[in-house]
């Protein structure tokens, strides 16, 4: 990872959360209520709120005998975890178990609560305000990777676009709880298709979850797309141009977001081991419309080395300089070309002409216009996303649009879509 790709805590504060974040959205992420009211006017999945005590009047007046079998019990400026109580299970004796396994009485809960209301939990121990929250749970997917507590995603989000995920799993050390400084495991996360890649406990890189020997890397995570465009759905409704969406998996709801951070730590570099300053410079000046759209360029751009699983287990294919590929029109059907193979050139380009009659310019496929330098001045030319067969194999990516009329090829294949082929030139393989 090279140090000048880093965001470090000088830089995310004065030039993301101050730059980007209004006083507005940083209120809207310090208190967990008004996250919920805002997601709920636009329509963005969470956990439901039963109850909220706002003074001790509240505390007294309420039947706590009410409350249904699994609850959890927050503070809504709680820092770091600190202050929540998750119960799983109603005893026979009218109180409740928590997932940690203690017993916790209705008496038990009245004192948790006065001390939320005073601040016991809050930055600055300012004076709070205490909810009781839907109980999430574990999804299936995690039960073999998590201690106990709800496992849950850190997504950064900028510029609508999901820029890098993390998995944060509880331990027996962390409590339960998914925070890293308390001892849970942050593994990194492909943004392309969902797959746990490293991991890191203690800041440290781990293979195995600890004490056992089940591999932290290939987990994927149900629902990606949905994780991912919730994400997004989440920053937009804030009013937050950079922010950390944690998003928990529903057994049976699916994605709800947990919480909400206009300065969320910087492990989760760690974890993907790779700097966020150079993915948040790539997507920086790009004019992105929803949230679909963000996720759709967050794929591209990306994508780690699981982006196509089928490709890896086919394993490396060899192909020459001149292929003849079938592109995929926006109607569905394909036509064949012949295209060159560039390794001197990052990016495919297809040519306009071609684009334009295979519907690739419409709009809802144009995933941003750079302007580009050429002897003529300066061009627009759209960057569009792409489908094609190279060598029997399904490749997604983006590509430039460019003047190739009086051009022999109508495409060239950059390097960026040849990570899994050898390409032989005159005899040589590269």
């Amino acid at each position: 990872m090279k140090t000048s790709s880093i965001l470090g805590l000088n830089a995310r504060t004065q030039l993301f959360a101050y730059k980007y974040n209004t006083k507005r959205g940083k209120n809207i992420a310090d208190s967990k209520i008004q996250t919920a009211r805002v997601l709920d006017k636009a329509g963005v999945p969470h956990p439901k709120i039963f109850k909220k005590f706002k003074d001790p009047q509240d505390v007294f007046k309420f039947d706590w005998t009410s409350l249904p079998d699994k609850f959890a019990l927050k503070p809504s400026r709680g820092m770091g975890g600190e202050g929540i109580i998750v119960v799983k299970k109603r005893l026979k004796d009218g109180g409740w178990l928590t997932t940690q396994k203690e017993r916790v009485s209705i008496d038990d809960l009245k004192l948790h609560v006065l001390d939320t209301l005073e601040g016991a939990y809050s930055m600055g121990n300012e004076p709070d305000v205490a909810f009781v929250q839907e109980y999430v749970g574990r999804a299936e997917a995690f039960r073999r990777w998590a201690f106990r507590g709800t496992p849950d995603i850190r997504i950064i989000v900028f510029n609508k676009v999901p820029v890098m995920a993390m998995l944060r799993l509880p331990t027996r050390e962390s409590g339960g709880r998914a925070n890293l400084h308390q001892g849970a495991i942050g593994v990194g996360v492909d943004i392309a298709t969902g797959i746990t890649t490293k991991a890191i406990w203690h800041g440290e890189q781990i293979v195995f979850k600890p004490g056992t020997e089940r591999k932290l890397r290939g987990i994927k995570i149900p629902n990606w797309t949905s994780v991912l465009e919730t994400a997004v759905a989440t920053q937009i409704a804030s009013g937050l141009g950079y922010a950390g969406v944690d998003i928990v998996l529903h057994p049976e709801k699916g994605p709800m977001v947990l919480e909400l951070n206009a300065q969320p730590g910087l492990q989760i570099q760690l974890a993907n081991m790779e700097g966020l300053k150079k993915r948040l410079d790539r997507i920086d000046d790009l004019v992105v419309t929803d949230a679909e759209h963000g996720v759709k360029i967050a794929k591209l751009l990306f994508a780690g080395r699981y982006q196509d699983i089928a490709q890896l287990e086919e394993g490396i294919k060899t192909i020459g300089t001149k292929e003849l590929v079938k592109i995929i029109a926006a109607d569905g059907t394909k036509e064949e070309v012949w295209a060159k193979v560039d390794t001197g050139a990052w990016r495919t380009s297809i040519d306009k002409v071609l684009a334009k009659r295979m519907g690739l310019l419409q709009k809802g496929n144009v995933l941003w216009v750079k302007k580009v330098k050429t002897s003529m001045g300066v061009e627009k030319r759209p960057v569009i996303n792409l489908r094609f067969y190279l060598a029997g194999r399904r490749i997604d990516t983006m590509a430039s649009i460019a003047n190739r009329g009086g051009l022999r090829r109508s495409m060239i294949i950059g390097r960026r879509d040849l990570g899994s082929f050898l390409v032989k030139t005159d005899g040589l393989l590269k």
